[in-house]
């Protein structure tokens, strides 16, 4: 069953939205409230994609999917 979210890229983080996302996707500098609360201006360029989550979206997102946030896993070992 698909969630009720999906991510959308916008200032300067990746944030979740309840918003339904329009064929082709949401248009560039369009507005976009988030589970955060933040309203975002929208960012479909390829480098958005890879800045880091908004946390509060990310919290909430996993919330809403019934699934917990995995820890964090350490880093490569040291030389």
């Amino acid at each position: 069953m698909p969630h009720p979210f999906r991510w959308q890229p916008g200032n300067g983080q990746r944030h979740a939205t309840l918003k339904p996302r329009p064929r082709g996707g949401f248009p560039a500098d369009s507005q976009v409230e988030t589970l955060c609360g933040k309203q975002i201006t929208v960012d479909n360029s390829d480098v958005a994609w890879l800045w880091t989550t908004c946390p509060e979206c990310n919290k909430t997102a996993h919330e809403l999917a019934g699934t917990p946030i995995a820890p964090c896993s350490p880093g490569p070992p040291a030389n």
